[in-house]
């Protein structure tokens, strides 16, 4: 540190200088030409005419604060960190805030170990929530409960930063002992919140528990009220679940609201991050909707760093991390060039190509990580839904968001069993219990999957990530379930009995071992193959996973069946 000082004094050389930057000053909301000197990995001084053996010429060019991702679920990339790390890199960022509840529902306590000893030693500085809601709620069920005592160890044995998100906000609002005991357990930390819709008397509540952010806002007026409540906002843009525009329109109508704003992944995939972007993406975004560079910045940089409490990072500035995008333009506009990525005082990105990385240790070299073997599959006819009613519950997907809708049909009704039915877009939906083999499944219907015949299935299934299955025919359904249970996870489309299209995940069943352009050619293959069989949204394996979050309103399935947590509980088919 005295040597720090004795640098920024200009009474000794600093090790690297980069002379005639543009510096973004997310402080002062201005550009500011001058030197950088930096020591040992730090920024040791801004000023002209520092002294050291290198210097590197800018000659005018933006010189930003790394990026950092306030909230993003690595697993949802299906890479491992150092895959995730790698591509990451190329965009920009610096530091992620990643919450490994995904992980941790599909392994328990070993996943997350997992996920930290595969962190370490990479090109970004990945920061973990304990995972608060493990599970999500008592309406699916996990691999293992992690409870208070849990949490606790996990800090104490320094795995993690924050706590992760509250999502059973029913609980904290009720005042649950058990969820508060979790959030007491976490101690002085950020406490991280999820809270969608939440508003009036019981968002004051939710507040009370010290949960200090949400990322779930979908409108403008729910935002307001969060923001209000002294809660920090979220903006999420990710690949499925675009907020960050809409919510923009806060920043635009008040300028100050910005200083409690950040801009977050949440879920994303190994195909957003190589085709869009990540951080950079967001700010291509916000300088498009018209916010001025400087706002812009601080919500990928300083704003999440003040939210986690990392002074050293987020900004360009003496004392600070020497993390550093350096831009190919003297101007910041949304078609800009990132030229270099600094890492600690090391240039280890340049041109678009990474060089010089950091050692991975020996995270790039862990055992694989599997889930146990499922063997007890429900049979065809254990599947069949007897009409027991006139009109039924019906789980609405609602493109573009999380959220679904509670929609009632009028069953199509052959022989005494409720049929999938193509002239309304309705296909069964079944969610089967895997990490310890039960055999408990749910079954219901969902509309909006845009399926014509055969079935889809995953093992990503938010958040217990069981194994669920869409599909327009029982023998569809079951040969997906089987493939699945073969591959000990992953993706799956089948015809009747045939197979016709596969991708495992042996981490977990949520992610793979290959590198991110292999992951992309094995996320197209396998949407090519659900749009062989009819399926015309978006990124379906991805909005099929949030069918199962038993957290997010409205109607969900889960293995212990159609449950909606709006309405306390597990809800039966038919409506009469």
């Amino acid at each position: 540190m005295n040597n720090l000082a004795a640098v920024a004094r200009g009474d000794i050389p600093a090790s690297i200088t980069l002379k005639n930057a543009k510096i973004l000053n997310v402080f002062s909301s201005s550009y500011e030409p001058a030197d950088i000197a930096v020591y040992s990995g730090k920024i040791a001084g801004i000023a002209n005419n520092y002294n050291s053996p290198t210097s590197i010429d800018l000659n005018g060019r933006i010189i930003l604060p790394s990026f950092i991702d306030g909230h993003i679920h690595i697993e949802d990339t299906m890479l491992t960190p150092p895959n995730f790390a790698n591509l990451a890199t190329l965009h920009g960022t610096g530091s992620v805030f990643a919450d490994p509840h995904e992980i941790s529902n599909a392994l328990g306590l070993a996943g997350l170990q997992y996920m930290f000893r595969a962190s370490q030693g990479l090109p970004i500085d990945i920061f973990f929530g304990a995972p608060s809601c493990v599970p999500a709620s008592n309406l699916e069920t996990p691999f293992q409960e992690l409870d208070a005592l849990s949490v606790r160890d996990m800090f104490s044995r320094g795995l993690v930063q924050h706590l992760g998100e509250m999502m059973n906000y029913p609980a904290i609002v009720a005042g649950d002992p058990e969820a508060w005991s979790k959030i007491l357990a976490a101690g002085d930390v950020p406490l991280t919140g999820h809270a969608p819709g939440l508003s009036g008397k019981p968002l004051n509540a939710y507040c009370c528990a010290g949960l200090t952010s949400d990322h779930e806002c979908t409108s403008v007026d729910e935002a307001v009220e969060k923001l209000s409540r002294g809660m920090w906002l979220m903006l999420r843009e990710g690949a499925s679940f675009h907020d960050l525009v809409n919510l923009l329109t806060i920043i635009k109508a008040n300028p100050a609201a910005s200083n409690r704003c950040m801009a977050v992944s949440d879920d994303i995939t190994a195909r957003y991050l190589t085709e869009s972007g990540h951080m950079d993406e967001k700010l291509r975004i916000m300088l498009r909707e018209g916010i001025d560079e400087f706002t812009a910045v601080r919500l990928i940089t300083l704003n999440p760093a003040e939210y986690f409490r990392k002074y050293d990072r987020g900004a360009i500035a003496p004392g600070r991390l020497a993390d550093f995008v350096i831009l190919d333009n003297s101007e910041l506009t949304p078609d800009f060039i990132i030229s270099e990525v600094w890492k600690n005082g090391r240039r280890i990105m340049s041109g678009g190509e990474i060089y010089n990385p950091y050692e991975l240790s020996e995270a790039s070299h862990i055992a694989p990580v599997t889930s146990r073997k499922v063997r007890n599959i429900p049979s065809v006819e254990a599947l069949r839904v007897k009409a027991e009613g006139e009109i039924m519950r019906v789980i609405g997907v609602i493109e573009g968001t999380a959220l679904t809708k509670t929609l009632e049909f009028k069953p199509i009704v052959r022989n005494g069993e409720v049929l999938p039915d193509n002239g309304r877009d309705i296909a069964k939906i079944v969610c089967l219990e895997r990490h310890n083999d039960t055999g408990r499944f749910g079954v219901g219907f969902v509309n909006g999957m845009k399926i014509n015949r055969g079935a889809i299935g995953s093992s990503v299934a938010h958040d217990a990530h069981n194994f669920v299955v869409i599909g327009m025919d029982d023998q569809s359904i079951i040969t997906a379930l089987h493939a699945l249970a073969d591959m000990g996870g992953g993706l799956v489309c089948t015809n009747g009995q045939d197979v016709t299209a596969s991708f495992a995940l042996p981490i977990g069943g949520l992610m793979s071992y290959k590198n991110a352009d292999e992951v992309c050619a094995e996320l197209t293959k396998m949407e090519n193959a659900a749009l062989s069989l009819g399926v015309s949204i978006p990124h379906p394996f991805m909005v099929m996973s949030f069918l199962c979050l038993s957290v997010i309103p409205e109607l969900r399935i889960t293995d212990l069946g159609c449950v909606d947590i709006t309405k306390g509980g597990v809800q039966d088919i038919f409506v009469r």
